[in-house]
């Protein structure tokens, strides 16, 4: 059965339990791919700049961070739907926490208006106000440094 054939209440079963992290705003569970509606976190090769102006790998932070906090908690994902890659797009959470809004307040994240529809605009707000995360410096988005490597550019030049 493909997974557009699935149920909502029989696919959100098998998208509980230990994750694993693939990057900032993906992870695994069970060998479904999830990635995580809303946001849109650094890639894993992009390069931010922190407060210090030194370059740091902005997306594998988000990527340790995100792990770190789940920790071996299980997560609980409610699929909304399947992106272009085959992946299922989901709002996950654990311990009653949303991980995307974790994700955004932290700095490690930002919030993708064109799907969230600002859902966590306020996040973002408060994280860039603090100057939490990439907010501490200075980073181009992550959309904006997919479509540079798309191009032909490579993650330094792409990169802030």
């Amino acid at each position: 059965m493909s997974l557009v054939g699935c149920t909502s209440a029989a696919f959100t079963v098998d998208l509980i339990g230990q994750a694993s992290i693939v990057d900032g705003d993906t992870l695994e569970i069970h060998g479904a791919r999830i990635r995580l509606w809303g946001v849109d976190a650094p890639e894993s090769s992009q390069l931010c700049r922190g407060e210090d102006s030194l370059q740091y790998r902005c997306g594998a932070k988000a990527a340790n961070e995100l792990a770190a906090f789940i920790g071996e908690r299980p997560v609980s994902c409610a699929p909304t739907s399947l992106d272009r890659y085959g992946r299922t797009v989901a709002s996950c959470a654990v311990g009653g926490t949303d991980l995307a809004d974790w994700l955004v307040s932290q700095g490690l994240a930002l919030d993708w208006p064109r799907y969230s529809r600002g859902l966590y605009a306020a996040a973002q707000n408060d994280a860039r106000g603090h100057e939490r995360g990439i907010w501490s410096g200075s980073f181009v988005e992550p959309w904006r440094y997919r479509d540079c490597i798309w191009r032909g550019g490579q993650p330094a030049t792409c990169s802030d």
